[in-house]
């Protein structure tokens, strides 16, 4: 039973990923098509973060049969994705209009440590869970 939950957790983090990540095409398509030839890679490749930091980890989790991480490593994964991503928009349109602004170094940072922090802490419960086991055998 509790495996059939944790791949059911698994496939709709997969789906929503997908969806995201079709949602960023769709966007980057659109403000790339209004914005009069200028383009922006940061924009062009925004799907990008969803795609390899969300849909691809985690079909791998579930092809290779492993747990879900828990709660709050999960949420701190998926706050570091949503950061970069929203970075990379941020940026593009910044590059589109023709301006910078130092502060989007902001999202690179934030968004870095955050998926740091739950991929750490998804290792580090997988440490735990295995000490625990090892302790009852």
């Amino acid at each position: 039973m509790i495996l059939s939950t944790s791949d059911t957790r698994l496939q709709n983090t997969i789906f929503g990923y997908l969806a995201v990540t079709a949602a960023c095409v769709l966007l980057g398509a659109v403000y790339e098509t209004f914005s009069h030839g200028v383009f922006s890679y940061y924009m062009i490749y925004a799907f990008a973060f969803p795609l390899a930091g969300g849909v691809i980890p985690f079909f791998l989790l579930q092809f290779f049969h492993r747990e879900v991480p828990e709660r709050k490593s999960l949420r701190r994964y998926h706050e570091g994705i949503a950061a970069l991503t929203t970075g990379s928009f941020f940026t593009g349109a910044l590059e589109i209009y023709g301006t910078t602004n130092g502060l989007t170094v902001v999202y690179w940072i934030v968004g870095s440590a955050l998926v740091f922090c739950g991929a750490a802490g998804y290792v580090l419960e997988q440490k735990r869970k295995g000490k625990r086991e090892s302790k009852q055998a």
